[in-house]
């Protein structure tokens, strides 16, 4: 992936007025990249903290599971078992 991007975007209407009124003297940013950055940093740590939701989610599931479900397993055992669930 390229270190360096260059995005064009045309943004027009509601849209143009939204972004105008939030760069420069009256905004919060000193210009429109500035924004556009700070968005997809916002938009990676949502995906970010949504994938750790998730993990959180299935952990919880495993750990509440009843000890009577898990079956213990040799270090051979489950490397067998990971590597038919691959080729499968």
């Amino acid at each position: 992936m390229a270190s360096n991007m260059t995005l064009n975007v045309r943004v027009s209407g509601a849209l143009g007025d939204f972004v105008a009124a939030n760069v420069g003297d009256a905004g919060a940013y000193e210009n429109v990249s500035e924004y556009v950055r700070d968005l997809i940093r916002r938009d990676k740590e949502r995906v970010e903290r949504e994938a750790f939701e998730r993990l959180k989610a299935e952990l919880g599931v495993a750990f509440a599971a009843p000890d009577t479900t898990y079956t213990a397993l040799t270090a051979n055992q489950l490397i067998a078992r990971n590597r038919n669930r691959r080729s499968a």
